[in-house]
C-alpha cells in the first residue's frame, strides 16, 4: 500500500481508537516499522498527529478537535464508561451533564431511568433525553455554539447557580500529570467550575486518550472530583495523586 493510501487509514484508526502503535501498524500494512515511523513523522509534520512513545495520537493544540470527530473517537471506551457511570446514578435524583461527547454517551444510557431531573448546557444531550418518559430536562440557555451545541456565557452560569444537583457528570479535554482537569474554551471552563461547586457528588468521565492530550485552561484539581470513571489504569504518578 502506498504512503498516500496509508495516511488516511492511519488517521481513521487513530480517530477510532485514540492511539496507534508502530508495530501494530507495520503488521497491518505489511511494511517495516521504519516505514510506519516515517509515515507518522510525515503526519506529525503536517500537524495531523502527535508522536508518543511507540506510536501516535491525534494532535493536541489550543483548539479542540471538531465535535463530530470527537464523537467517534474512542467510541468503544466511551460506551464502557457511559454504561458504568449510568449504573451509579439512581432513579429520582437531579443530574447535571455538561458539554462533551462522553457525557452525551452517558445521557444515552439514562433513557430508561425514572424520576430524573437533568439539567444541561449541551443541546445534543437535551435532544437525546427530550423524549425519555422518565426524565425531565432543563436547558440552561446562554450563547449557543454552533460548532458543538454547547451553551456558554453569563446567562448559562447564572442558571447553573440556581441549582444544587445530586450528581454532576462532567468531561474534560485533557488530564495533567498531577490529575488536573483541562479544557480549551474559557467560557466552558467557567461553567464547569460552577457545575462542580453546585453538585453534592461529582463524577468525571474521561477515556484514556485524555491522559495523552494537552489543553491550555485548567478547570480544577482532581480533589474537586468525587468519582473518576475511565477505561484504563492511569500511570503510577496519576494513581498516586488520585
Amino acid at each position: 500500500m502506498s504512503m498516500s493510501l496509508r495516511h488516511p487509514e492511519i488517521l481513521e484508526l487513530i480517530r477510532a481508537y485514540g492511539r496507534v502503535e508502530v508495530e501494530d501498524l507495520a503488521a497491518r500494512f505489511g511494511v517495516s516499522v521504519q516505514t510506519i515511523r516515517r509515515d507518522l513523522s510525515d503526519l506529525a509534520d503536517l500537524g495531523r498527529v502527535e508522536r508518543v512513545h511507540g506510536g501516535a495520537i491525534l494532535a493536541s493544540g489550543t483548539v479542540n478537535i471538531a465535535y463530530d470527530e470527537r464523537r467517534g473517537l474512542n467510541s468503544g471506551a466511551k460506551s464502557i464508561i457511559a454504561d458504568y457511570c449510568a449504573q451509579m446514578i439512581p432513579n429520582e435524583c437531579s443530574v447535571f451533564l455538561n458539554i462533551g461527547t462522553t457525557t452525551e454517551a452517558v445521557a444515552r444510557r439514562l433513557l430508561n431511568h425514572q424520576g430524573l431531573l437533568v439539567v444541561t448546557n449541551n443541546m445534543n444531550i437535551a435532544t437525546v433525553l427530550g423524549d425519555a418518559p422518565g426524565v425531565d430536562v432543563i436547558v440552561t440557555g446562554g450563547a449557543l455554539r454552533s460548532s458543538d451545541g454547547g451553551l456558554v456565557g453569563p446567562f448559562t452560569n447564572q442558571t447553573i447557580r440556581q441549582f444544587k444537583f445530586d450528581y454532576a457528570i462532567i468531561g474534560c479535554s485533557a488530564l495533567g500529570e498531577e490529575g488536573e482537569l483541562f479544557d480549551f474554551d474559557d467560557q466552558e471552563v467557567e461553567a464547569s467550575r460552577i457545575i462542580l461547586q453546585s453538585a453534592r457528588t461529582s463524577i468525571l468521565v474521561a477515556d484514556g486518550s485524555k491522559f495523552l492530550r494537552t489543553a491550555p485552561i485548567k478547570i480544577a484539581d482532581v480533589s474537586a472530583i468525587d468519582h473518576f470513571v475511565t477505561d484504563i489504569d492511569p500511570d503510577k504518578r496519576v494513581r498516586h495523586v488520585l
